[in-house]
């Protein structure tokens, strides 16, 4: 099919088939200690249109990396229901197939299993060929939709997430799942409307979600010409702050200035305060969800006891997909990531202590996605790399691109060639053996 839409052109454009390779070509030298998997989900529709860069189905690119070696690439596209049997995720009742999404977002592990996620549905398991297992509802106790976005405490191993509903309450609700994926909590929280909640913040005491205005708009739904939620100038933001240790207790909201968060770059406690760090738009989708203003990196403190929060602009550059090593996540992580995209890409490495910062720039024509960092050793926050698909205009083709995380302006450590371009995309994970 011929279009002109700007997400389904140049490397945006879905690839057509699945592929399979061995032994890839490498530049450099892969760090011996990294023996894993890199995966990372992202938009391919299969009958290559979709009315919104968020809609298509599901594919997840991996590379295969043991004892200094590429051993191979693959990529395979999630066979949801709605994949294989055109399914519905609302139908004419309003009833809500939680296997019909397009499992199109993220990729991760827990209590042994690799999870294909997106916001409006259930999970989809893969195998560690990236198979589709099939949708996954932690034995039946989840009953909601889950999360892109869910955060394992780095000290209990507890997956915490949360499902949103677009047309009936209870719109929110927020889960819980310990180390083995035992599903231990489910509770509704209570907000007025149903709002895209893409991501949240967890910390050591506490879990905070972001209530903002971009909310679901029943006429943008039914012009299917893009996402179903508007920008609304009548509706607050504010940040709902709830104690771990009280998971059934009051949820305490706190007033922001009106603004979008897709994603948070990690969030950690202070005495008698929340700190998180977000990229910030300005505002999302007033009149049409094709266009995106530009984020950059924000610090907001909740101060629990004056009930206030103190806004602060961290940095003007424009960009997205904030990472930090993830045995990190809630705690205060010293270094955190951010992909630059246009012409010339870079990543930039943020010192959340000193405020001062590093980038590598890829050069004219070469575009990176999102960075995850991959361990070197046992040490939560010591040293490590940074990995990602980097698209190469000229060639038209993809390398996976592994940086030393603590001197990133030098060049990279490896780069992994692929057989193939990888389309531009979402969310990933550094998946170790160990």
């Amino acid at each position: 099919m011929t279009t002109s839409a700007p997400h389904l052109t140049g490397n945006y454009a879905p690839v057509s088939d699945e592929l399979t390779a061995y032994d890839l070509p490498v530049s450099g030298q892969i760090p011996a200690e990294l023996t894993g998997w890199y995966l990372r989900n992202g938009p391919n529709p299969h009958e290559a249109a979709s009315h919104h860069w968020f809609a298509g189905d599901g594919m997840v690119h991996g590379v295969r990396i043991e004892n200094g070696r590429a051993v191979s690439y693959r990529n395979r596209w999630v066979r949801t229901t709605k994949f294989t049997d055109g399914a519905r995720v609302y139908d004419e009742m309003g009833n809500h197939d939680l296997t019909a999404g397009n499992a199109n977002t993220h990729v991760i592990r827990h209590a042994g299993r690799t999870l294909a996620l997106v916001e409006s549905s259930l999970p989809y398991e893969l195998t560690c060929d990236l198979d589709t297992v099939g949708p996954y509802d932690f034995d039946g106790g989840l009953r909601t939709a889950m999360t892109a976005h869910p955060k394992t405490c780095p000290v209990t191993g507890e997956l915490h997430f949360f499902g949103y509903e677009l047309i009936r309450e209870p719109f929110l609700t927020y889960h819980r799942a310990d180390a083995d994926g035992n599903l231990l909590l489910s509770r509704p929280i209570d907000v007025p409307a149903a709002t895209m909640q893409h991501d949240f913040n967890l910390t050591a005491e506490h879990v905070v979600f972001m209530d903002l205005p971009v909310v679901f708009d029943a006429a943008a739904a039914v012009s299917g010409g893009g996402m179903p939620f508007r920008w609304r100038d009548d509706y607050q933001a504010r940040l709902g702050v709830l104690r771990r240790d009280d998971p059934h207790g009051e949820v305490r909201w706190f007033g922001i200035d009106p603004c979008y968060v897709f994603h948070p770059l990690n969030a950690h406690d202070e005495p008698g305060q929340i700190v998180l760090y977000v990229m910030r738009y300005p505002e999302l989708w007033r009149t049409e969800s094709h266009t995106f203003d530009k984020a950059s990196l924000w610090r907001w403190t909740i101060d629990l006891t004056a009930g206030t929060v103190a806004e602060e602009q961290l940095d003007d550059r424009a960009a997205e997909f904030p990472r930090v090593d993830d045995r990190l996540v809630g705690l205060d992580a010293r270094f955190g990531h951010v992909a630059v995209s246009g012409d010339s890409g870079a990543l930039i490495r943020y010192d959340l202590h000193s405020g001062s910062s590093t980038a590598h720039e890829f050069g004219s024509g070469r575009v990176p996605g999102e960075a995850a960092f991959a361990p070197a050793d046992q040490n939560p926050g010591g040293h490590g790399y940074l990995m990602t698909y980097v698209y190469n205009a000229e060639t038209d083709r993809s390398d996976l691109v592994i940086l030393d995380a603590s001197d990133l302006a030098a060049p990279p450590v490896a780069a992994i060639h692929l057989p193939r371009r990888v389309p531009f995309g979402f969310h990933g994970s550094w998946l170790a053996d160990r």
